[in-house]
């Protein structure tokens, strides 16, 4: 394959929707929850198995029960999806409405999960 050719591909993979949306890390030993949200579910999950393969946690809320149970105990899970209006996005403007769309509906799952205390590993909101 030419370069010119290469240099497309990576240009329309870059203007191209990944699904996005909200996903929960949860430890199935204790039923916490950790939800987080994404421009890329699957890159995610992908981080996170890789993450799980290396036993090299990188998300601070999870150290504790991480170095005390393993890596082992925790498991994805994909959420909600948000379905993009369009196949590629042209201009910046647009993504920037899809991270609020999907950090909005990150919200929504925290009011509806209450993943504090017993329950989670999120903070609650002074």
């Amino acid at each position: 394959m030419d370069k010119q050719r290469k240099k497309q591909l990576a240009e329309a993979y870059a203007q191209s929707f990944r699904a996005m949306g909200v996903y929960q890390i949860r430890n199935a030993e204790n039923g916490k929850v950790l939800v987080r949200s994404s421009m890329d579910l699957d890159g995610a999950r992908n981080r996170f198995e890789f993450m799980k393969q290396m036993n090299n946690n990188t998300l601070p809320e999870l150290k504790t029960d991480w170095d005390r149970y393993g890596g082992s105990v925790f498991e994805f899970s994909e959420l909600d999806r948000i379905k993009p209006k369009e196949e590629t996005v042209t201009d910046r403007a647009e993504l920037k409405k899809y991270q609020e769309e999907v950090d909005a509906l990150a919200e929504l799952w925290v009011e509806k999960l209450q993943p504090y205390g017993d329950n989670g590993y999120h903070k609650p909101k002074s």
